[in-house]
């Protein structure tokens, strides 16, 4: 997990997030870049997979690649229920310990 201010690029923590890690590394379209799949490559040994958006060329993938993008929507969908069940996402709060007791109570029950 990274805390980042709002207007820090969200791409910007991931090699710290994926430093041991290996393999293949499933994403949405907003981490699509040239230079950060080469970056992953080169430091982490990480293949980056993410849909096209509509304006790329169409690329061949893999099916076992086509299934990781298949289970990520699925993920996606429950991590966003539970987001809506545990009520973790909230924007305005009114002292920053506020902000850190909703935060710690949203993972614990996200890990529950």
């Amino acid at each position: 997990m990274a805390l980042t201010r709002g207007n820090v690029d969200d791409r910007n923590p991931v090699p710290g997030l994926v430093r041991d890690l290996f393999g293949k590394l499933v994403a949405d379209r907003g981490h699509i870049s040239n230079k950060r799949g080469k970056q992953l490559k080169a430091l982490f040994d990480l293949q980056l997979i993410t849909k096209l958006r509509a304006n790329m060329k169409n690329q061949l993938l893999p099916m076992a690649d086509k299934r990781l993008l298949l289970q990520r929507t699925r993920i996606e969908t429950i991590i966003d229920q539970l987001k809506n069940i545990a009520q973790i996402e909230h924007t305005r709060h009114r002292s920053p310990i506020d902000f850190m007791v909703h935060l710690i109570g949203g993972l614990i029950a996200y890990c529950h």
